[in-house]
């Protein structure tokens, strides 16, 4: 159901206090999109790729269990930020079950409706609002796929008088970007400094505050986190805010809180924000060359084997989640280790 209240409520602050950032646009649109629905599978927007075969979050899961292991098997915590349906987690807790690893299990989610679906597939889980709120009593395991890419990005245009910041705003309910006055040349990198005139750089404030946080538990904890996400290494010039309803493209600025607003994540800043904290970074690698080395093409053949019916669908998902021309290379991962933790397992 449309909740006429979020459109009215961004336009009668737009009205009275002017334009808003695209972050604040994006953030209240995400917040409501996410907290009132289950978004994932073919009734939904989008399908991710644990949605897509167990193989992605088994193979995850035996990422993290071999890391776990050859640091000593310590007492240790699975957590993932943002998890959907909980379809990765259960997955992943399962291949690191058979290899020996059984962590208590933490969810960074503030989504009631997800909160409930997460709860049949992983009924052991517990619950954070935030990073703030995971406990801090052993080394952290964590993963966040396709998370970063829904947080709150800004975006600066080149302009003939200078780079300016994109704003939102609106003619009753109509949402229409613009470009604002105040000017942000000084903090434009300096090999962007010169690029055309409606260039477009992107940054993400809450990622990198986020993972930076992260990066901070994890030195002090010790563990590992694999960020899978698309996107790119940067700073780099681009506009890639999408919105994606009922599995196509839809105008961001049309219907917020009635779908899935995302931005490209630039890997590079995730990394160094991550070293800013002292952590060991890997990657990015792209997705399909991480599966292919954590040995995708033999759970092909296993589970074949096992199910011969399934063979030419297991396939199939292998090469949606591996190939080029489908989510193999627009799709990558980093890792963030603590000084010291084995290099993960794909990452070498």
């Amino acid at each position: 159901m449309t909740d006429a209240a979020l459109p009215e409520r961004l336009a009668r602050a737009i009205t009275l206090a002017g334009p808003i950032s695209l972050a604040q646009f994006m953030g209240a649109a995400n917040a409501h999109y996410y907290a009132t629905r289950d978004p994932l599978g073919a009734k939904g927007d989008f399908t991710t790729a644990p949605e897509i075969s167990q193989m992605f979050g088994e193979l995850i899961g035996l990422s993290l269990a071999d890391g776990w292991d050859r640091a000593g098997q310590p007492a240790a915590r699975y957590v993932e930020f943002g998890p959907g349906r909980g379809t990765l987690a259960a997955d992943a807790l399962r291949a690191m079950a058979a290899a020996g690893c059984t962590p208590g299990v933490h969810f960074v989610e503030t989504s009631p409706t997800l909160r409930a679906e997460q709860a049949k597939r992983v009924p052991q889980a517990e619950w954070a609002m935030d990073g703030v709120g995971l406990p801090d009593d052993g080394a952290l395991l964590v993963v966040a796929n396709e998370f970063f890419d829904a947080l709150p990005i800004r975006q600066l245009v080149k302009t003939a008088e200078g780079w300016r910041e994109r704003l939102v705003a609106c003619q009753d309910t109509l949402f229409l970007p613009i470009v604002g006055t105040r000017g942000f040349d000084p903090i434009i990198p300096p090999h962007l400094r010169g690029a055309p005139l409606g260039s477009v750089l992107e940054t993400a404030p809450a990622a990198v505050a986020i993972l930076r946080q992260l990066a901070k538990r994890i030195v002090a904890q010790g563990g590992c986190a694999l960020l899978i996400d698309y996107g790119y290494s940067g700073p780099a010039i681009g506009d890639t805010l999408q919105a994606v309803r009922g599995h196509g493209f839809v105008n961001p600025y049309e219907n917020p809180g009635e779908q899935d607003l995302t931005a490209h994540v630039d890997f590079a800043t995730l990394a160094e924000a991550a070293r800013a904290e002292d952590a060991m970074t890997y990657g990015p690698i792209e997705q399909g060359a991480l599966l292919k080395a954590l040995g995708i093409d033999a759970r092909v053949q296993a589970l074949s084997a096992r199910s011969p019916d399934r063979a030419d669908g297991l396939r199939a998902d292998r090469d949606r989640l591996v190939e080029d021309e489908q989510m193999g290379s627009l799709f990558k991962a980093i890792a963030i280790t603590s000084p010291g933790w084995p290099v993960p397992a794909g990452f070498a």
